[in-house]
């Protein structure tokens, strides 16, 4: 898009600029009560006013942002291929949680520094911006940002939108205010969406063409699972059946417990692994559990599971794969709920069975395919998934083709998807020995 094409700057935006420049001492605020709360890194909060805590590295850097745990993992295969394109490239990864941190903290490579994305605020970004001078930036999802945007663009700093994403909701609320979404992703010299349906909205929206190569998630590798972790637990089941409720919300651990009774009546020794998507929710859970007079264990207290322990609670953070590798059946949360569903390609890579329900808005490309290769299947309500889980259960031979069909479709796919984007990204990335002056 030429400076001429470009949609002037929208007065909703300029207003919000003005606002939240006038409104520091406000979230200085916020962000103390995020700190009481638990939600910031006392000893990072800085980063969240835009002071950092590292020093720049010398050379051209790529900064990636990405909101939370699901864009921060799907960053991972991007930085390595990108590292290993490119050796003189360094990378900042920011994040806007606490639960991303860790995780990045730890898989990152040894060429990406993280840090945590300033809060939205002038003065913040400016600060960010001053003292990283990134090269280039690259946005995965839907983090549309107006001051992270508007100052990036200001400083001709080259963007693009990656594995972009527009739910079904916010696309409701932005075309209540076109004008403003237009200028925002015009900021963009490359817009590339997750899937066909995010595409024509992001293009609806952005009124310009919008690439489309695949979920970007599909590359992420296996998560991982720590060493020594899993002959315990397989120790403390057995033979018993087992099955998986992963990233589970409010609402669909009635269902899994529901699910769980019917079940536990054909198979009495079913050991029901309960793993939810915000582990600090345990207590409730623990309260959950307990109101339905079901024997659990808790991971989180260091609870072993015993003969009679019917359900596990796994309360904790950065481990599923270690349930994914434990079970070959996993039911995928977020899709009973109205979340829109949660990342299918990782119990799919550790070749399990796969069971979601109908609220899938967030994958529904990726689900469609899935269930179309036999990989996967459908569940509604407590009956569906008891119904299925029964039939997974007696019959090993469907449970190990549905297992096999998932971990084959999304093993094939991920090179594929990995290579065009890398491959797209090349007008916006620096070119090698140039390291741009963007302070």
């Amino acid at each position: 898009m030429t400076e001429e094409d470009k949609p002037r700057d929208a007065l909703s935006l300029k207003a919000y600029r003005a606002a939240s420049g006038m409104l520091g001492p406000v979230t200085d605020f916020a962000l103390t009560q995020r700190l009481k709360r638990g939600k910031e890194d006392p000893d990072r909060v800085e980063e969240r006013r835009g002071i950092p805590g590292r020093e720049r590295p010398d050379g051209p850097l790529v900064w990636i942002h990405g909101a939370s745990v699901g864009e921060s993992l799907s960053i991972l295969p991007l930085v390595e291929r990108l590292a290993h394109l490119q050796s003189e490239y360094r990378f900042l990864v920011t994040s806007g949680t606490v639960t991303s941190a860790r995780l990045m903290t730890s898989r990152l490579p040894e060429t990406a520094i993280h840090q945590f994305a300033p809060v939205d605020q002038p003065t913040y970004v400016k600060r960010f911006l001053d003292h990283w001078r990134p090269d280039a930036s690259i946005f995965v999802e839907s983090e549309l940002w107006p001051n992270f945007i508007h100052s990036t663009a200001e400083r001709s700093i080259p963007m693009a939108l990656v594995n972009g994403r527009i739910s079904p909701k916010s696309y409701k609320s932005w075309k209540q205010r076109p004008d403003a979404i237009c200028s925002l992703l015009s900021s963009f010299s490359i817009l590339m969406a997750q899937d066909n349906q995010n595409r024509e909205r992001l293009a609806a929206l952005s009124r310009r063409d919008v690439e489309m190569f695949g979920n970007l998630k599909m590359a992420a590798p296996a998560l991982p699972a720590a060493e020594g972790s899993l002959a315990p637990l397989q120790e403390m089941i057995g033979d018993r059946p087992i099955w998986l409720a992963a990233s589970t919300h409010p609402g669909e651990e009635e269902v899994v417990l529901e699910a769980h009774r019917s079940v536990k009546q054909k198979f009495p020794n079913l050991l029901t692994i309960i793993a939810p998507r915000h582990p600090d929710r345990g207590d409730q859970l623990d309260h959950l559990i307990s109101n339905n007079e079901l024997v659990h264990a808790r991971r989180s207290l260091g609870e072993k599971i015993e003969p009679s322990t019917e359900i596990y609670l796994a309360d904790t953070l950065g481990e599923l794969g270690i349930f994914y590798r434990i079970s070959d059946i996993a039911f995928v949360g977020g899709s009973i709920s109205e979340i829109g569903g949660h990342n299918p390609l990782e119990p799919a890579r550790l070749r399990c069975a796969i069971l979601y329900g109908p609220q899938i808005f967030n994958f529904i490309e990726t689900y469609r395919d899935m269930r179309a290769s036999g990989g996967t299947a459908l569940v509604r309500n407590e009956r569906d998934l008891a119904a299925s889980l029964i039939r997974l259960l007696t019959d090993d031979l469907t449970r190990e083709a549905m297992a096999e069909r998932a971990q084959h479709w999304a093993n094939d796919s991920a090179e594929e998807i990995l290579a065009n984007i890398v491959g797209a990204l090349d007008p916006v990335l620096p070119q090698p020995g140039v390291s741009a002056d963007n302070g």
